[in-house]
């Protein structure tokens, strides 16, 4: 069966919204997921938890208080600004927002797991602050960079709620994957439903062997 060009333009939006979100979420999770790594402030449990909201919180009330927040009703419309809501900008945002726990945790983790030894031994050979963390945190957070790139990425894949409450459903314009699957099954239309669904098991799964693999890899090489 062929992809109807629906359902092509909904496999393009998907991989545009799923590679923009995750390239936001490094840029912005690097740098906090190496403070909260590296900080001693007492209470960085707040932040740990808000940051992990989105894990535990129904997507439909995280996609309603954003469609308040993005839409034209909003408070940013009142300060000059265009809503955001039923466009791809705000898709990306809630994304970003949804799929943050997927990305931030697993550099949170790659990071802390370095240790201090490291980079105290570098910081004895004179390197900057800004040197240790370029030569010596990154490459060893090897993995963990490469399990928050897929995570982030599939987890965007795999939105619904959010992006349908932000998005709504305009073919084109907002309509995804997991949407143009949920608008094949309701119109009965099974055949399409499988070929969406299946490819994005087939997907996923190709994206998880790639991170286990890796890991596996580094980990052999590192002992």
């Amino acid at each position: 069966m062929i992809l109807s060009d629906a359902d092509l333009t909904a496999l393009y939006l998907t991989l545009k919204l799923a590679l923009a979100s995750t390239i936001i979420l490094l840029a912005l999770g690097t740098p906090f997921a190496w403070w909260l790594a590296r900080t001693r402030w007492r209470y960085k449990f707040f932040i740990e938890a808000l940051i992990a909201l989105p894990l535990v919180l129904p997507p439909t009330v995280l996609g309603f208080y954003l469609l308040l927040l993005l839409g034209a009703n909003g408070p940013l419309t009142a300060i000059g600004a265009a809503p955001l809501a039923f466009t791809f900008s705000g898709l990306v945002i809630g994304s970003v927002i949804y799929s943050m726990p997927f990305v931030i945790q697993p550099l949170h983790d790659a990071f802390q797991a370095i240790g201090k030894r490291p980079l105290e031994v570098a910081a004895t050979l004179r390197a900057s602050p800004w040197n240790r963390f370029l030569t010596i945190a990154l490459p060893l957070a090897r993995p963990g960079f490469i399990t928050a790139s897929v995570l982030g990425f599939a987890h965007t894949i795999g939105e619904f709620g959010v992006v349908l409450m932000i998005g709504g459903n305009i073919p084109g314009q907002t309509q995804v994957l997991s949407i143009a699957i949920y608008d094949h099954v309701e119109s009965l239309d099974y055949a399409s439903a499988h070929w969406l669904s299946g490819g994005l098991i087939v997907l996923s799964f190709i994206m998880l062997v790639l991170v286990y693999a890796s890991n596996r890899r580094f980990r052999v090489f590192k002992i």
